[in-house]
């Protein structure tokens, strides 16, 4: 297929990659000169303007949104749509927020433009790994767009089947090939916003816990009662068939091998606004979130003074997402 990838940044550029890789064509626009050139010179078309990307595109004509929530994107979905036809096709892969993609949705739906909104979860690594996309919009768009998100997927892999899915032939298969489409538009960024709710929680949970571990060395504690703890080797023991292994553990174990007091990461951990409208939304719901919430109000805290843990956390970001929260 021929789409459009409008933003060139980690994710974009790479997902234009992966799907040059896979047979697919590419048009190619940012606002940054270098970033078009780059991927033009692997085979992509590069474009001037959003006018020239809509002219380098065929009916229906698809254009894959790839940038930061809020403006960036608001600003750029509008434009396209002056420039879409009947049967378009507006994708927003970013981190948006699902109420807005219901807004611009309605928006597009008048003009008879549709619109996707993809959570795109894989961080750097997705080029090679594939990326897990949870998508929302009608039937008929994601269906058209189906050998696109076959392409970025990660597929079966090696990952083991689970048995009670495997006994059940008339299961969705793409589930298992990593994406699915989760209802219309605003499920699927809902769906990722939880998503990263929960990796919050996740990640706040090693923190505190080599917290723990490097706090027994402590002078309060005492003589007979303090390990000074390999944390390196920790972290790898538990790689290795722990109840707790899991890929954010596997970057944790990366970044305490390479640097074990973590000196290269300054414990200030941001948030990118899925964690906070994931309160919001178990909020509107009266569904208890107590580790969610607790996990947002540490990143909070972690902006005035650093635990190991927030440097911890700083890590594990880094090693997804190629997030840079250095010293300070």
């Amino acid at each position: 297929m021929r789409l459009a990838m409008i933003g060139l940044g980690r994710m974009g550029a790479n997902i234009a990659r992966r799907l040059m890789r896979g047979g697919h064509e590419v048009v190619a626009f940012d606002r940054d000169a270098k970033a078009i050139e780059a991927l033009a010179a692997e085979g992509a078309t590069a474009a001037a303007s959003l006018d020239d990307v809509a002219a380098k595109l065929e009916s229906p004509r698809i254009f894959w949104v790839m940038l930061p929530a809020g403006e960036p994107t608001e600003a750029t979905v509008t434009a396209l749509l002056d420039l879409a036809g009947l049967g378009d096709i507006i994708i927003d892969g970013g981190n948006s927020f699902y109420k807005d993609d219901i807004r611009r949705a309605k928006a597009c739906a008048e003009k008879q433009v549709r619109y996707v909104d993809v959570g795109t979860s894989g961080g750097v690594w997705g080029l090679e790994r594939g990326y897990c996309m949870m998508i929302g919009g009608e039937k008929d768009a994601v269906d058209l767009l189906d050998p696109v998100f076959d392409t970025l997927a990660p597929g079966l892999g090696t990952v083991a089947r689970t048995a009670a899915r495997e006994k059940k032939p008339d299961e969705d298969p793409r589930a298992e090939k990593g994406y699915i489409h989760a209802g219309p538009p605003g499920s699927g960024h809902f769906v990722k916003m939880v998503h990263n709710g929960i990796e919050y929680g996740l990640m706040q949970a090693y923190a505190e816990g080599f917290d723990v571990l490097k706090g027994r060395a402590s002078e309060r504690l005492a003589e007979d009662e303090r390990f000074d703890l390999n944390l390196t080797d920790i972290a790898e023991v538990w790689r290795r068939g722990s109840v707790i292994s899991s890929w954010l553990l596997d970057l944790s174990a990366a970044a305490l091998a390479e640097d074990p007091a973590l000196d290269h990461f300054s414990g200030h951990v941001a948030d990118s606004g899925e964690g906070h409208w994931t309160i919001d939304a178990a909020m509107e719901e009266a569904v208890p979130v107590h580790v969610l919430s607790a996990a947002l109000f540490a990143r909070y805290r972690s902006r005035m003074d650093h635990t190991f843990g927030e440097k911890l956390l700083s890590a594990m970001r880094f090693g997804f997402g190629g997030h840079v929260e250095l010293p300070q």
